[in-house]
């Protein structure tokens, strides 16, 4: 298996199962007893053989003697029993439908003084980026146009004006932020949301169980919005469409990891470089020393998280805020307060009709006033929606703009002081506290991009896009306050080798745009396909947002691949490199299981091994891990072979992402049994959504799965003497009711029996119904005296854990076919095999000692 195992802390014991009984409701469709609808084509009618095939509690051969044991008068009774058997309910399935609703997933109204509370923490998370733009954005425009007239100030003005006002506040903090996952954001919360609503993912485990899960609150589109139906049928249908989602989705996740490698360095640099001039000696050199200094310092941090130190970045943010602010003010009113006349738009019509070509390039440096907008919906996870609204439109927004006028109301007096504009249009008083507080500004800045960083790589993993790399978690309290030393490392020497080439943040600014606008590009085309499939948008409205937005982020994207010789090969170069290596395992992990599906067992042939499966079987539990959902995995067939002895109790353990951002601990887990009762064979599926944490203590997991396993065949017990009780019902009414033929039923006449909470059952007895409502089943509390099967079983189960825990391993090699391409060997023979061998294994993830790790060797041919 992928990764290790799932420790989490066990369910409250007060947590119980509601018992849901299906019943009539005026004419309608069947109705669970809390009102809603049961969906007829969940409602398979399983034969005999079919539960067979499926490891259920009966066999074609007890079928048979039941049946002949039966009179002719009771024979069509029982037939249509056993015809129509209710559907396969795992473990926890019932739990995970009861607490539907019950957690608060997503944003919650808070009163206003706890959404201005969490406004300002935005300040020190989101906006750091964005609010340090001010260092660099007019000196990089600048270096394209030179400045003759007012008309290239107010021009660049203007420009700068507008893209903030189109860009973050029109199109992220009014349409991109609502088009969360559950209040989760970003480029992959995106693509989970989509999931969730076309089955476009390329990994075949999806399960309808899991749409029970309460953070999935999927709401299909209705019959009468053709459009998202005919967007959905063709996302499903073509593979093509698969491709290019994934594609997209993992291009913008390449980006902002190149955008990660960036931001530091210019930020880093820009407020360092403000000694320049300032102090007597201190040339290039002393700058990038400096600046290389400052960030060993911020990267040697890392380790010890955000949390530690998160406390002063939303004070000092909101310090720097105030400080651009007040400085823009103060400049706007002593040299120049008609730069106003910026708010009128013609002036970008002036500018380019003047400088022609060198506008166009000048738009490379205005984009750099909009870098870090995507934190605002990537970091949506941590904050709600109001609140970043709240800060941008109360706070960022006006500030910026008042800094940006106050700069060029200096520059209408001093046209020269262009290359230190920032720091030659504060006053001379506030110079060194302006300073210390744009040096803090700009490592809190780089620090909310590392942190980003951190948080792609780690729902790429989730998702099966990146190799499994080591993640530590360093909040006990904060979920999403993760650190990989891998990638930390890996970007402070990127950043230190950026500091030491470049040598200065102009020569950076051309490579720094084209990573941001890459980013927003995928973001409107994400967000315009969930307009279409899951928003119930007016189709000309959904239409404008990626002309719009499309097209003026089009406009700034040729502007800035202009630079591409002069160091915009750079991001690129960056994110090719990643996106190379998560489109390779991506497409690797894919093969692997589709191979896997191919290979898998049949049960009929461990059913012919008979309960020793054709060996010895010894005390203890073996936990084989394997990654599919259904099925008997090939590698327990080697097993079977290689291994002199198995274990008195197997569990097939499957650890599986869903597309949401969190799943609920009590619908954590699914059990099964395959097999008969004597086989002591279960498997247990493990879902997880892509942002939850995973604690790594094999001991606690051990105990949490045993426990769960004797719940689920205590509920499975229950199942069948309700099911027992049931037939003797039918068996004492089936004189009264006429015959009626087995064959074909319809979805109406269907029994939906999910299994039976132990002590709330009695109170949900008495319940009346309109004509043809299903009668009400009998109670049934099985305790092991009573069922002296349910006993053995127990008592063997406890048996086998007191004798202790294996994890078998399968120590898988991928290769390709001789049948293949060229192409396709060498990337799984070569390229995906020295992912495979150089991530991290996933025996350090289990925590496991290595005297309870058996691994085999396989070889699966894709």
């Amino acid at each position: 298996m992928d990764e290790g195992g799932i420790q989490e802390e066990p369910p409250s014991s007060a947590a119980e199962a509601r018992p849901l009984r299906p019943t009539r409701s005026g004419g309608g469709g069947p109705r669970w007893v809390d009102g809603s609808e049961v969906d007829s084509s969940e409602s398979t009618h399983h034969s005999l053989a079919d539960e067979r095939s499926l490891g259920g509690p009966y066999t074609t051969d007890e079928a048979e003697s039941g049946g002949a044991a039966l009179s002719r008068k009771f024979s069509s009774g029982f037939r249509r029993r056993l015809g129509k058997r209710p559907k396969r309910v795992d473990s926890l399935d019932v739990e995970a439908m009861i607490v539907r609703g019950a957690h608060g997933h997503g944003n919650t109204d808070m009163s206003w003084m706890g959404t201005a509370a969490m406004a300002f923490q935005t300040l020190g998370v989101v906006y750091g980026d964005m609010g340090t733009s001010p260092l660099y954005v007019f000196s990089d425009v600048f270096s394209k146009v030179p400045i003759k007239s007012e008309v290239e100030i107010l021009g660049a003005l203007s420009l700068v004006m507008y893209t903030i006002a189109l860009i973050p506040f029109a199109k992220y903090v009014f349409i991109v932020l609502k088009a969360n996952d559950n209040g989760e954001g970003g480029t992959f919360a995106l693509y989970s949301l989509i999931c969730r609503y076309a089955k476009v993912s390329l990994l075949p485990n999806q399960q309808r169980v899991d749409e029970d899960i309460s953070s999935f609150r999927l709401k299909l589109p209705t019959p009468e919005l053709e459009r998202a139906l005919c967007v959905k049928e063709c996302l499903e249908k073509k593979p093509l469409f698969k491709n290019v989602l994934l594609f997209l989705v993992l291009m913008g996740t390449s980006m902002v990891i190149g955008d990660g490698i960036l931001t530091p360095s210019m930020s880093v640099m820009s407020a360092v470089s403000g000694l320049q001039g300032q102090v007597a000696g201190f040339d290039t050199n002393a700058v990038v020393i400096v600046s290389i200094l400052v960030l060993l310092l911020l990267f040697s941090v890392q380790r010890f998280g955000t949390g530690k130190v998160g406390v002063m970045f939303a004070p000092v943010l909101a310090l720097w805020f105030l400080n651009l602010g007040t400085i823009g003010m103060y400049n706007i009113i002593k040299y120049d307060i008609s730069v106003v006349r910026a708010f009128n738009p013609m002036y970008i019509y002036y500018f380019f009709e003047m400088n022609g070509i060198k506008a166009w390039s000048a738009l490379g440096g205005c984009v750099l006033c909009i870098t870090g907008a995507e934190a605002m919906f990537a970091d949506l996870g941590h904050f709600t929606v109001k609140s970043i609204q709240l800060a941008f439109t109360a706070v960022v927004f006006p500030c910026l703009l008042i800094a940006y006028m106050g700069q060029a109301a200096y520059l209408m007096k001093h046209p020269h002081a262009v290359e230190r504009i920032f720091y030659d249009s504060v006053p001379d008083a506030l110079f060194w506290p302006v300073l210390v507080i744009a040096t803090l500004a700009a490592m809190i800045a780089s620090q909310a991009m590392i942190s980003a960083t951190f948080s792609c790589i780690k729902q790429a993993m989730a998702l099966g896009c990146f190799p499994r790399i080591k993640i530590i978690h360093t909040s006990k309290k904060v979920m999403g306050q993760i650190y990989i030393p891998v990638m930390n490392w890996f970007l402070m020497v990127m950043c230190i080798i950026i500091v030491a080439t470049f040598r200065s943040t102009n020569d950076i600014a051309n490579a720094y745009g084209i990573a941001e606008v890459g980013v927003m590009m995928v973001s409107t085309a994400l967000v315009t396909l969930v307009m279409l499939l899951i928003w119930q948008t007016n189709l000309f409205l959904v239409l404008c947002f990626p002309i719009v937005f499309g097209a003026i982020e089009f406009i700034y994207l040729t502007a800035v691949m202009s630079k591409l010789l002069e160091g915009g090969w750079l991001p690129l170069a960056f994110s090719s490199l990643f996106l190379c290596m998560m489109y390779t395992w991506n497409y690797g992990s894919v093969l692997k299981y589709q191979s896997e599906m191919r290979g898998k067992i049949s049960l009929d042939f461990i059913l012919d091994l008979g309960s020793t499966l054709g060996t010895v079987r010894v005390p203890g539990i073996g936990l084989v891990y394997n990654e599919l959902v259904q099925g008997i995995p090939s590698i327990f067939g080697q097993m079977l072979v290689t291994l002199p002895a198995m274990h008195s109790t197997i569990v097939f353990v499957c650890i599986k992402y869903v597309p949401v951002p969190y799943v609920p601990l009590e619908e954590r887990f699914l059990f099964r049994r395959v097999g008969q009762k004597d086989y002591h064979m279960f498997r247990c599926v493990a879902r997880y959504g892509y942002k939850d944490v995973r604690k790594e203590d094999h001991s606690f997991f051990e105990h949490l799965l045993v426990e769960s396993l004797e719940k689920f065949m205590r509920r499975e017990a229950q199942e069948l003497a309700l099911e027992a009780s049931t037939m003797e019902a039918e068996r004492d009414d089936v004189s009264d009711v006429p015959e009626v033929p087995p064959f074909p039923a319809t979805a109406a006449e269907d029994l939906h029996v999910p299994l039976l909470s132990d002590q709330r059952l009695s109170d949900e007895n008495r319940m009346s119904g309109p004509e043809g409502s299903v009668p009400l089943l009998p109670t049934s509390s099985i305790s092991p005296e009573e069922d002296p099967s349910l006993e053995y079983e127990l008592s063997a189960l406890r048996e086998a854990m007191a004798s202790g825990f294996t994890y078998l391993l399968a120590h898988g090699d991928v290769r390709a076919t001789k049948q293949s391409f060229f192409t396709k060997k060498f990337i799984i023979n070569y390229f995906y095999a020295f992912l495979r061998r150089n991530c991290r294994v996933g025996t350090a993830a289990l925590k496991v000692p290595h005297s309870n790790i058996m691994r085999v060797g396989m070889t699966y041919m894709v």
